[in-house]
């Protein structure tokens, strides 16, 4: 029995040594955030109680690259004059750096705060193995769908008029698994994920979405006629969830042809229903038709967070400081923000300035034909906002519902 003791204590102290330490350290199991990256499967996560105080939001602010930066400090430059009442932990990513441990602390802070809003995070190195920080918040948090709502502007000439088209984006899997690898020299395979948990989530999300906001028609935006099995399986879901909803009328349509007829015809469109890829080319589409990146939110959900960011996830480097980019898809992002927060009068009121300041006063930057500068359209927004704001009564600013 003492030989067995000693033996064991012998084993500890052999393996207290530093050098021991660190082999023992890296061969461990992996820790959560690496377990995810690795695995292409969106995961659920458990809720974390958003911190509030004294009546007051905290939220989590990644302002990226490129034009982030000067579009937060708009962001909360506007949020001063309407007196919202949030607050912002500013976490910034150093986009040159191939650690993770900028990315895991704004994740970490997302979960204490339960909301965030962001700018287009940029991934310097091109090295095989460095992941995305976009893709890595959103599997990390579960954020498994995007929602952009591409509507015409009166005060914006654009190709089309009265378009109003909701695209639902399945936001956690396909192409953008990560999974990629040089099987032989020269030849290069990607992994494209398609499970049938996450488009039927996606799905009911796109159905849901649809009979809470008087929406007719789902469309699901596929290619199923070549790629069977994955796109196969994606569309399969669809049809199986539209019969839980036969109020709303369902088709699909292939790629393709979906760009197609959303320059030639977007007014058959209503809500869009489709994977990752896909969704991004056709919300960078839809936009492109009635306005451009500049006008445009996307908000990005799961179970538990919410992260709110410009539609088309530009990051805008060549303009950066040059105070010639559009501010509103930022401004808008900020305002879905609030409605999801209960803040829906004061959410109402910069939508009300943002209105005003694109269509009715026509302020536009270079992207929209105008020779406004970032400023303008920002100061123009804020005299919209010190006009409201001595007429309020700030007794009751706060509502639980949302749009």
């Amino acid at each position: 029995m003492a030989t067995k003791l000693g033996t064991k204590a012998f084993s500890l102290l052999k393996y207290s040594s530093p050098q021991n330490v660190t082999r023992m350290l890296s061969q461990a199991a992996p820790a959560p955030f690496d377990i995810q990256h690795s695995n292409p499967f969106a995961k659920k996560v458990d809720a974390v109680p958003v911190a509030k105080y004294g009546g007051r939001h905290t939220i989590t602010m990644l302002p990226g690259g490129g034009i982030g930066p000067e579009m937060m400090t708009y962001v909360r430059e506007v949020f001063r004059y309407a007196g919202v009442p949030v607050d912002f932990e500013v976490i910034q990513i150093d986009q040159k750096s191939e650690s993770d441990e900028d990315l895991e602390y704004a994740i970490t802070s997302i979960r204490r705060n339960g909301v965030g809003i962001k700018g287009n995070i940029e991934t310097g190195s091109a090295r095989p193995g460095v992941m995305s920080r976009n893709v890595g918040l959103r599997n990390e948090l579960d954020l498994f769908v995007n929602v952009l709502h591409a509507k015409s502007h009166p005060g914006i000439n654009s190709r089309h008029r009265d378009i109003d088209v909701f695209i639902v984006r399945q936001n956690t899997e396909g192409e953008y698994a990560m999974l990629e690898h040089e099987s032989v020299p020269g030849v290069v395979e990607s992994m494209k994920v398609i499970t049938d948990e996450n488009s039927a989530r996606v799905a009911r999300y796109a159905f849901e979405f649809a009979r809470k906001n008087g929406r007719k028609k789902v469309t699901t935006v596929h290619k199923a006629n070549i790629m069977k099995l994955s796109d196969g399986l994606f569309l399969e879901v669809s049809k199986q969830m539209s019969k839980e909803y036969p109020e709303i009328q369902h088709s699909d349509m292939i790629i393709d042809n979906t760009c197609m007829q959303l320059v030639s015809n977007p007014h058959q469109f209503d809500v869009i229903n489709t994977t990752n890829l896909y969704g991004s080319i056709v919300s960078n589409v839809v936009c492109g038709l009635i306005g451009g990146a500049g006008l445009f939110s996307g908000r990005n959900y799961g179970d538990h967070y919410a992260v709110f960011e410009p539609g088309t996830r530009n990051t805008g480097t060549a303009i950066a400081g040059k105070n010639i980019a559009n501010p509103i898809a930022m401004l808008q992002a900020s305002v879905d923000m609030l409605h999801h927060l209960g803040h829906t009068q004061h959410a109402k009121m910069i939508d009300d300035a943002i209105y005003k300041t694109v269509n009715e006063d026509r302020i536009h930057t270079p992207d929209l034909g105008g020779q406004a500068t970032s400023i303008d359209v920002v100061q123009n927004i804020i005299k919209y906002l010190q006009q409201s704001t001595r007429k309020i009564n700030w007794q009751d600013t706060r509502s639980s519902t949302f749009y």
